[in-house]
């Protein structure tokens, strides 16, 4: 009796997979008191890397039998929290965040203490709440120190937003590479702005336009890498002749560009895909830890040793 209905059982889990069965996680979640719903609360859902993370996210949750709810509110603080309170009241199992502020301590505390699981993805909240993210500062540190093996001295960096942990670490690890060479830090050569390619583009124009221009430039993403190359084409330097340009994350765009370009290599697919099982450990009542993953430098023919007079 017990292998026929063995062999019952199997016959109906093969005919389930045939058909892409995958059960009833309403019935599941009321036996269990739970919605199989993550919140994912992430801005900037144009930009390359971060729909791919948020596409490993979804699709390491529907593996595991969940779905994402996803709020995409703008890159401030009292949106950000909106979305959280909406997905809180939709009675989500946990919440992913991949846009928290370094610089916003009410938030923060507000967040950790919201009666759910969370996990930080990609940013990080100074350790108060578990997060996956790359190691950014050792990637600033490995771009800085590549312009430096090849000559360069006067190095800019179009360092991104303050409040972004990204940035600011990337910053840090750009700082850390001059003061281990003893290259003097010159403010005037740190231009902060957003993300985007216009913020590039400012930024670089204001490096270039200095009297004593640096001869590479460091962009803390991709993004504003490329508003940095198209900026000193319309002021009419080549680069790498007369200015090196890196960027940050290997977004499958900088490979094809005219003159490829020289980035750090980010995991952000498998970022995203991290974070969602950690905070599914949460969820099943685990412990977890912050994980960190690794990045390379990848080089391309942005850079190049400094013109002669630098």
């Amino acid at each position: 009796m017990s292998e026929d209905v063995s062999e019952s059982t199997a016959k109906i889990r093969r005919i389930a997979a045939e058909l892409g069965y995958r059960g009833n996680f309403i019935a599941a979640g009321l036996r269990t008191n739970r919605s199989f719903t993550i919140g994912l609360v992430i801005s900037r859902l144009t930009d390359g890397v971060i729909a791919g993370m948020c596409e490993a996210i979804e699709r390491a949750a529907r593996e595991s039998g969940y779905q994402i709810l996803l709020g995409t509110p703008p890159d401030e603080v009292g949106a950000q929290f909106q979305s959280v309170e909406l997905l809180l009241g939709r009675k989500v199992d946990g919440l992913l965040l991949g846009s928290l502020h370094l610089d916003d301590e009410a938030m923060i505390t507000q967040v950790r203490d919201c009666g759910v699981p969370v996990v930080a993805v990609n940013r990080h909240a100074n350790n108060q709440i578990p997060v996956v993210a790359v190691a950014d500062r050792e990637g600033g540190r490995m771009a800085t120190e590549h312009l430096i093996g090849l000559g360069h001295r006067r190095i800019g960096i179009i360092a991104g937003p303050r409040h972004a942990s990204t940035a600011w670490d990337r910053k840090l690890g750009y700082l850390d590479a001059l003061e281990a060479h003893g290259i003097r830090v010159d403010e005037e050569l740190v231009a902060h702005t957003d993300f985007e390619v216009d913020g590039g583009v400012a930024g670089a124009h204001r490096l270039l336009g200095l009297s004593d221009r640096p001869s590479a430039i460091f962009a803390v993403n991709d993004t504003a890498a490329v508003g940095a190359v198209g900026a000193a084409r319309d002021l009419g330097l080549v680069v790498p002749r007369d200015v090196s340009i890196v960027g940050y994350n290997d977004i499958p765009l900088v490979s094809q560009l005219s003159v490829p370009l020289t980035t750090v290599k980010s995991p952000s697919e498998l970022m995203g895909a991290v974070a969602l099982r950690q905070l599914l450990r949460l969820i099943e009542g685990e412990q977890v830890s912050s994980l960190t993953l690794p990045v390379s430098l990848v080089v391309r023919s942005s850079t190049a040793p400094p013109p002669s007079k630098h």
